[in-house]
């Protein structure tokens, strides 16, 4: 493993990625106390003022590997890990790869793929938080968990580094058990904005054998969705 920390870049995804291009190993973390084009998932733009953190790292796959997206779920789990140690049992998984305090987003993940590198991108709000229009935030500290970015950061990377080891050593399925263990509870009426500009409710009715999210419509059938910007909705 090595760390290198920059004190301002544009973006930890972006210049890892250029990295990997390099050759960098996996392992590879790259931390920035402030980016100025971090950036979320879809292209939205990522708010990165000091005290947050900011930090990417990279995974090789390998031919034996399950399927790279699923090293969503793996992040995910990974970073829920390591933020409960501040606030055990407090942060909930959201589909695929978002933590939330109550109905609030504390963090993103965004993994971004080149040829056989994987660079996966945390952002964590520590000591801030933006207001967005379209979805509540949090930070930690307004959660009332005062953490160093390093402190954090240092616990993620040994929590990556395990779950990787046990995605690898023993497939999806315990991390996939993980993610539903520590997610929202199941027939939590959520929504799902498609890529094609669609939208779907339903249920929430768990993760299929690769991960894949699970509605269940109003009509009873099972709808699986592969990719999407997901919502919780507040029940009536």
């Amino acid at each position: 493993m090595t760390l290198r920390t920059v004190a301002e870049t544009g973006s930890t995804n972006a210049d890892l990625l250029i990295l990997a291009g390099e050759g960098a190993a996996e392992g590879s973390w790259l931390r920035a106390e402030r980016q100025l084009a971090g950036r979320g998932r879809e292209g939205r733009p990522w708010v990165s003022p000091a005290g947050n953190l900011y930090a990417s790292t990279l995974v090789r796959l390998r031919q034996a590997d399950p399927p790279a997206p699923s090293l969503a779920l793996v992040a995910a789990v990974a970073l829920e890990e390591a933020v409960g140690h501040f606030l055990p049992g407090r942060a909930r998984l959201k589909w695929p790869n978002d933590l939330l305090v109550g109905e609030a987003k504390l963090s993103g993940i965004l993994l971004e793929r080149a040829g056989d590198a994987v660079v996966i991108g945390f952002g964590v709000n520590i000591a801030d938080h933006p207001d967005l229009p379209d979805r509540p935030t949090t930070s930690m500290t307004a959660q009332g968990a005062m953490v160093a970015p390093e402190l954090l950061l240092d616990l993620l990377i040994d929590s990556v580094a395990r779950w990787i080891g046990r995605w690898r050593g023993e497939g999806l399925a315990p991390v996939r058990a993980r993610w539903l263990e520590r997610a929202h509870p199941i027939g939590s009426p959520l929504t799902a904005r498609l890529p094609d500009g669609g939208a779907v409710q339903g249920l929430f009715d768990g993760l299929d054998a690769d991960g894949a999210l699970i509605l269940r419509l109003a009509g009873g059938e099972r709808r699986v969705i592969h990719a999407g910007d997901v919502f919780l909705l507040r029940e009536s």
